[in-house]
């Protein structure tokens, strides 16, 4: 397997990360995570500047440019064999010996991963997924707003208890904050749709700012969909006329079971609903895929 380490393109074996790096010491780096369509990484800008504003807040170093990305990444996908992939781009903070740094990080390292993308079922975005109701909560962000760092201990203790629960088969699980507000999914953001209003959860409750949430609230407004962003409760997601998910490997997905070890309840008659198929249907339009 090929992989990008500092703008080259080099077997994974010798992408390799010193002991002292403070992305492996202290969890001192970002991530950013989205796809291609056609070979083009869809709302790359986006992801770089949220990339960027969380290396300012770290203290890292961050001179990538759109072009340089895109480029780079050409070259990763080829060395791979992939026309289109599941792409990751990471910074870390680089090498800086024991204990806490003095200053910023002068020298970082980028790494660029690529996967083929997941074979998704068309029944998926027809049938929907369950949502699953998680009893740990969503910690709050360690700075002024929530990054996609590498202090990523908070998703995987979600996904361990989602995996030991009785959830279905491919549910999400659902985090809710410690005042029990809506939050978000381990790999994604939530909407949903009572009556003619769309909600979905505001950046306050610590949920992560999605690329693809962004997008879809754009969308949604140009689509004539009243959006509120507030604080929301569980019992208020269980009267839900639809919910949907998003993420920008999986794009918007619906949810048609809502569960928890309490119970739960079926959305939108066991399908997509009305909203979520119009805006999966411009989502795609954008992006030149289409809905099986």
């Amino acid at each position: 397997m090929k992989v990008g380490r500092d703008g080259a393109v080099v077997d994974a074996s010798e992408a390799v990360i010193s002991v002292f790096d403070h992305g492996f010491l202290y969890g001192m780096g970002l991530f950013e995570t989205f796809r291609t369509y056609g070979g083009r990484p869809y709302l790359l800008s986006r992801h770089l500047e949220r990339l960027a504003a969380g290396c300012r807040e770290l203290g890292i170093r961050f001179d990538w440019t759109e072009a340089g990305v895109a480029q780079w990444l050409q070259e990763v996908l080829a060395a791979n064999g992939l026309a289109d992939g599941y792409v990751r781009l990471t910074v870390t903070a680089g090498e800086e010996g024991l204990g806490l740094p003095a200053g910023d990080y002068d020298q970082p390292h980028a790494l660029l991963l690529v996967k083929p993308l997941p074979e998704l079922p068309d029944s998926l975005y027809v049938e929907g997924k369950q949502l699953w109701r998680l009893a740990l909560p969503r910690n709050t962000p360690e700075g002024a707003g929530r990054h996609k760092s590498l202090h990523y201990m908070n998703n995987i203790l979600a996904k361990r208890e989602l995996m030991a629960s009785a959830a279905a088969a491919g549910a999400e699980g659902l985090m809710l904050t410690r005042e029990g507000w809506l939050a978000e999914g381990i790999v994604s953001n939530l909407f949903f749709r009572r009556g003619e209003r769309l909600l979905t959860p505001a950046l306050d409750t610590g949920i992560l700012p999605g690329i693809t949430r962004e997008r879809v609230i754009a969308l949604a407004r140009e689509l004539g969909m009243p959006v509120e962003e507030g604080k929301y409760t569980w019992s208020e997601l269980l009267s839900a006329d639809e919910v949907w998910l998003t993420n920008s490997i999986q794009e918007l997905v619906p949810v048609t079971v809502l569960a928890s070890q309490d119970g739960g309840a079926e959305v939108s008659g066991g399908r997509i609903g009305n909203w979520t198929q119009q805006l999966l249907s411009s989502y795609r339009e954008e992006t030149g895929g289409v809905i099986g």
